[in-house]
């Protein structure tokens, strides 16, 4: 049969035929393309997320070994002496170390790990500050022995005198307003509370005999509309306990010694002196050193400590997780966090 006795249309294809199956081809290979890199990044996202909850866990888990280990060696302190000074192994901080360098059997046991942690870590003497607990009775009076002290405090801190006012006053009124408001079970606010704040609240405490401040930690000061300059420059010289707490002698700083022992700058320069050659072991040794007469309460000042800060800081890969911690000594059994704090940090490279 001759090519000529069929219709053209048959010999070829006309172009908008092409055209459409052409854009038909690239709109299926699209959709494929769509679906193939939806299902791959699911899969990547997947993978993420399953990684950072395990690091979270890890890290979790690092810290909370972290912390018991200072339980451990506060236990181990107090069994030593009732005497705490900057001397002794628990004020020794932790440089940033390979975590492997303490879980390794040897070196290639270390070198075989494909992520480093790196854990670092430091306690402090709570009580080396002083706690604005003492500023008030049980019965949320000021006493204004603890007001003169604050004062003086403030002053070291170059500070404005209503500053002190403001914090008296501020804490006082939120002390009052909290006691209107009954508590869970029907007890009252002001009573024995459970304490533990913040993300990453651990085990608490509960004091029975003594009522906890409306703040329970040093930055909830901000709650009474002071502002970031004051409290910066309060930081090094008070703190936030949940119950009455005596000043360290042996780890107090000189503005907190004076403005504690009401004495003037030359007199607690002496005592730092004295302490770094040999730590207080008594009150009867700091009252041979200070002008006579001078004040120097048991309930106000000690060689002692109960309560300690402990801050962990552990670095795996570009996560960089930190937790601060209040711990509570009681007897040589005992040490209870009182709470904790953790924040995510970015780590950063120099």
């Amino acid at each position: 049969m001759s090519p000529s006795r069929f219709p053209a249309w048959q010999h070829r294809p006309p172009s908008a035929q092409r055209g459409a199956a052409l854009l038909l081809a690239m709109t299926l290979l699209a959709l494929v393309a769509s679906l193939a890199a939806g299902m791959v990044w699911q899969q990547w996202r997947a993978v993420q997320v399953e990684s950072a909850e395990r690091s979270r866990g890890q890290s979790t888990w690092i810290l909370a070994g972290a912390l018991d280990w200072t339980r451990l060696i506060l236990r181990e302190d107090v069994r030593s002496g009732a005497v705490d000074h900057a001397g002794e192994p628990w004020a020794t901080p932790l440089a940033e170390a390979r975590l492997s360098s303490f879980l390794a059997a040897d070196r290639e046991a270390s070198a075989d790990s494909e992520v480093e942690a790196f854990l670092s870590g430091s306690i402090t003497d709570a009580q080396a500050r002083y706690n604005l607990r003492n500023l008030f009775t049980d019965e949320g009076q000021a006493v204004a022995v603890e007001r003169d002290t604050l004062g003086r405090l403030c002053a070291a801190a170059g500070l404005n005198p209503k500053d002190t006012e403001r914090i008296i006053t501020g804490l006082a009124s939120a002390w009052r307003a909290r006691s209107a408001i009954p508590a869970a079970g029907g007890a009252a606010a002001g009573g024995a509370s459970t304490l533990g704040t913040g993300a990453g609240a651990g085990a608490s405490t509960q004091d029975e005999d003594t009522r906890v401040l409306p703040v329970q930690r040093f930055e909830h000061l901000a709650w009474l509309g002071l502002e970031p300059a004051v409290l910066q420059a309060l930081r090094p010289l008070v703190d936030v306990l949940p119950t009455r707490t005596p000043v360290n002698l042996n780890t107090a700083g000189r503005e907190v010694l004076a403005a504690v022992l009401a004495v003037d700058a030359g007199t607690a320069e002496r005592l730092v002196q004295a302490r770094q050659q040999q730590a207080f072991e008594r009150l009867e040794q700091v009252r041979a050193l200070l002008p006579p007469g001078s004040p120097l309460e048991s309930s106000r000042v000690s060689v002692g400590s109960q309560y300690f800060e402990v801050r962990g800081r552990l670095r795996l890969e570009d996560r960089v997780l930190e937790e601060a911690s209040l711990v509570r000594r009681r007897g040589t059994a005992e040490v209870l966090a009182v709470h904790r704090l953790r924040r995510n940090l970015q780590a950063t490279t120099e």
